[in-house]
């Protein structure tokens, strides 16, 4: 993948060690998946502001940063456990359950889909509402930690409703980078997932194979990583399929090169072209 040329100077500089790489923030992003009667497996999907530092103008799923209290230990939990999350994933118990509650949070915060429930079997059914917007608002400006809102709801979070799916790094010479866990999950019945997020413009279901094509054709902006899980998908006919896929997590980071004097972005080995040649 061919770089902007003024990016030239800092990939020299990240090659040779006269630049340090920024620090990566350990993020989680979900796939948001649900079955259509007509269009069959469909992805959410949020259109950034233009206006982020970040991926601006960017087709992406929900997903964010990890919150320091995400890791609260004393939190309702259904599922697989922190230390199994972590072998999945190759992170320490707290890490990982960072991750997962990131995960879960986040999903809500942009889409209010909430993968969690009154009881270790059950799910909420309908987020809608003003006191659920309100609980948004709280957890976005921080004023309350995700395991508050939760206890404070007597919810537990179902960790068995999330499936690891892959690990990506930003790009060393990126100036802002994150370490980024992948998770699917199927929209609980009865939720609806909506535009609430202040960081997107647009959100849209949309067929796995349809966004990478659109991405492949230039008419959606999209980070490797996105474009990659979506051509993966695309090879599944259900949630269920998805859901039941067996995935071995290897850590993804492609790397910048100097090529004949051009700037190309390499992707790793295992991953399948992505955008065509020539």
């Amino acid at each position: 993948m061919k770089l902007p040329a003024e990016l030239r100077d800092r990939i020299e500089g990240v090659l040779s060690g006269r630049m340090r790489p920024a620090p990566a923030r350990h993020s989680a992003t979900v796939v948001v998946l649900r079955d259509h009667a007509v269009h069959g497996l469909q992805a959410f999907m949020l259109r950034r502001v233009r206006s982020m530092a970040f991926a601006p103008g960017a087709h992406v799923f929900p997903g964010g940063s990890v919150d320091p209290r995400d890791g609260e230990a004393d939190l309702a939990w259904s599922g697989p456990s922190p230390a199994e999350w972590g072998a999945a994933f190759n992170a320490d118990e707290t890490l990982a359950r960072e991750l997962v509650c990131a995960a879960v949070r986040e999903t809500f915060e942009e889409s209010l889909v909430l993968l969690a429930g009154p009881t270790a079997e059950s799910v909420v059914d309908d987020t809608r509402g003003d006191e659920w917007e309100a609980d948004r608002q709280a957890l976005l400006d921080r004023s309350q930690s995700f395991g508050r809102f939760l206890d404070r709801r007597g919810l537990v979070l179902r960790s068995d409703l999330l499936r690891p799916w892959a690990h990506w790094v930003t790009p060393a010479i990126e100036p802002k980078r994150f370490d980024t866990r992948f998770f699917v999950a199927a929209i609980p019945e009865g939720q609806r997932a909506r535009d609430v997020s202040t960081e997107a413009d647009q959100v849209a279901w949309v067929r796995p194979a349809e966004a990478a094509e659109r991405a492949r054709k230039g008419e959606w902006v999209m980070l490797p990583p996105t474009l990659a899980t979506l051509s993966e998908l695309a090879e599944f006919e259900t949630v269920a399929d998805v859901l039941a896929a067996p995935r071995e997590i290897v850590v993804l980071e492609p790397t910048a090169e100097i090529v004949d004097g051009e700037a190309y972005l390499v992707m790793p080995e295992s991953v399948p072209l992505l955008y065509a040649q020539g």
